[in-house]
């Protein structure tokens, strides 16, 4: 009897979803990092099919998890926000093979002082090599900001990015002494999470000031209603004079 011989189980390829580093070297480095990302999101908060993530692994090819970049913020144009059961479950990593081989098209990288020049030339070398399209890096302390795009030979450094706008993302860079701006495609300035909170809580004043103005006018009508009759005027009149339906002053004269 012969028997078969099995061939060795390959060992199960373990991709980490985390380095134990922090997010950020700084609180500079991590309010630039948090407003990119949000801001992204919220400018494609009703598209399903767009992701984007901040210190995320990246893993371009499978069984090769020494292969690994974790951008500050990657933007994936064509991936659903969530996978899994109702799209609930998040991502621990980005495995590129298993979202249809998809590679982020915008990667932004927020410099601190412990970034080196060779550890930022190696991520240029990585974005370029598993096709990232447009690349920028800004450095806050220093204000500087770079870009590239790619070309048919790659990654191409982009000329001069003042006024620049992303092709993927239709967002424009606004470089200036007092710091870098960016803009929606609509025109509105990319917001911190100080600004959102404070423009949330002036549209709630505004929306409470707008239900008690919409109340004591109603309260007004109701009050004016009884004087009206009064001066014997009819239902009819009554309605016309205060923007109701006959049936509105009706009700409101029997209560």
């Amino acid at each position: 009897m012969v028997s078969q011989i099995q061939p060795p189980t390959q060992p199960e390829v373990i991709y980490p979803d985390s380095d134990g580093q922090p997010v950020a070297n700084n609180t500079i480095q991590f309010g630039w990092i948090v407003e990119i990302k949000q801001n992204i999101e919220w400018l494609f908060a009703d598209d399903p099919n767009v992701f984007v993530a901040g210190d995320l692994f990246w893993y371009p090819v499978e069984g090769r998890n020494k292969i690994v970049n974790t951008p500050d913020v990657m933007v994936v144009l064509g991936r659903p926000k969530g996978v899994g059961v109702a799209r609930r479950r998040h991502r621990l990593c980005y495995q590129q093979w298993k979202e249809e081989g998809i590679a982020p098209q915008v990667v932004f990288e927020i410099l601190s002082p412990s970034n080196t020049q060779t550890e930022m030339d190696k991520k240029l070398l990585f974005y370029d090599r598993y096709g990232v399209e447009e690349y920028y890096i800004y450095d806050p302390e220093r204000n500087n900001l770079h870009g590239w795009l790619r070309s048919e030979d790659g990654l191409n450094v982009i000329p001069l990015m003042e006024d620049w706008v992303s092709p993927r993302l239709k967002i424009r860079f606004a470089p200036s002494p007092e710091g870098l701006q960016l803009y929606r495609p609509d025109g509105e300035r990319f917001l911190s999470y100080t600004d959102i909170s404070r423009n949330a809580e002036q549209e709630r004043q505004r929306a409470e000031q707008e239900r008690q103005r919409a109340e004591q006018a109603e309260q007004a009508r109701r009050d004016a209603i009884p004087r009206l009759l009064q001066m014997d005027l009819s239902i009819e009149q009554i309605a016309q004079a205060l923007g109701l339906s006959v049936e509105e002053v009706r009700t409101l004269a029997q209560e």
